[in-house]
């Protein structure tokens, strides 16, 4: 629910505002139809499965539901280390530089994202890698215990796991550090000025964005990503089934983070936001930041 709800803000306000979108927003665009695309085609099948206290539908939903989780997760993972990447390039370029990051730039982007994540995806479906149910029994993802059983499952594994986490994960991390660290440094130069103490706020709200992007992301996939990394070289029975489970159901609650961090820094977002309330009928509390801050923040972080 929290996810459908806040996506779908997020996708209303982009449409209302669609002339009026710098091109990085459109990544944020993709990432939201990324999750809320996860949410539409995996949860209720998930949800009713957990139900039923086993697996609906055999083979072919299973294949399906996994086929789904694969693709809307790396789409989502990719679109995050995208956007890392051009925010970094934004905030250590020049201003003339900035504009090079044109909406066809990001939209061809946005096409390879979803072409390399429909790749990774299809791949186990031609015969490199499997799709299987998850030790609890309840899901279905890649076929983890596969990495020993076979050689075609070990280069799958190793192959996915290094181009599609550990890799972009660096990234995202790299980059955030290293606006952090960029920002930490504009700080200084200005700190004999008038302007200290709206830069102070400025450093601030960039560096907790950051932190909280690249942390809520990677902090709800990380659980998954070590109970998945334990049943490849253990076999599924030495873990107890909550112990499975609840970090696969972590994981997915990562689609539910992003639009309340927009909310808490995106004054534009915040005011979208309001303005549906009164369309819907429904309330919502607000944060009140300083406007001139809050304004240099929407600024330089939207490039």
């Amino acid at each position: 629910i929290l996810t459908i709800l806040g996506n779908s803000a997020v996708l209303a306000t982009a449409v209302k505002r669609s002339s009026l979108l710098k091109s990085p927003e459109l990544l944020t665009v993709n990432l939201a139809v990324a999750d809320i695309g996860m949410a539409i085609s995996m949860y209720p099948l998930a949800i009713a499965s957990a139900w039923n206290h086993a697996w609906l539908g055999g083979d072919a939903s299973c294949i399906y539901y996994a086929l789904m989780g694969f693709l809307f997760g790396v789409c989502s993972m990719m679109t995050l280390c995208a956007m890392a990447v051009i925010r970094f390039l934004v905030t250590n370029s020049s201003k003339s530089n900035r504009n090079k990051v044109t909406k066809t730039t990001v939209c061809i982007l946005i096409t390879f994202i979803w072409l390399y994540s429909l790749l990774w995806a299809i791949l186990p479906l031609v015969g490199w890698g499997y799709y299987g149910p998850e030790p609890f029994g309840i899901s279905c993802t890649i076929a983890w215990s596969k990495f020993h059983n076979s050689s075609n499952g070990f280069s799958f594994i190793l192959s996915m796991f290094l181009l599609c986490t550990v890799l972009p994960a660096l990234t995202i991390v790299a980059c955030y550090l290293g606006i952090a660290w960029k920002v930490h440094k504009a700080y200084q130069e200005i700190q004999n000025t008038d302007r200290i103490p709206n830069a102070a706020k400025l450093e601030k709200k960039l560096t907790l964005m950051a932190v909280l992007i690249s942390v809520g992301f990677l902090s709800s996939w990380t659980p998954y990503a070590a109970a998945s990394f334990w049943s490849i070289f253990n076999s599924s029975d030495s873990l107890q089934p909550i112990v499975t489970l609840l970090p696969c159901l972590f994981a997915k609650s990562s689609t539910a983070y992003n639009p309340f961090i927009y909310y808490i820094f995106s004054k534009t977002f915040r005011c979208e936001i309001k303005q549906l309330q009164c369309c819907c009928g429904w309330r919502v509390p607000f944060f009140s930041t300083d406007s001139t801050a809050e304004n240099a923040v929407s600024m330089m972080w939207s490039g």
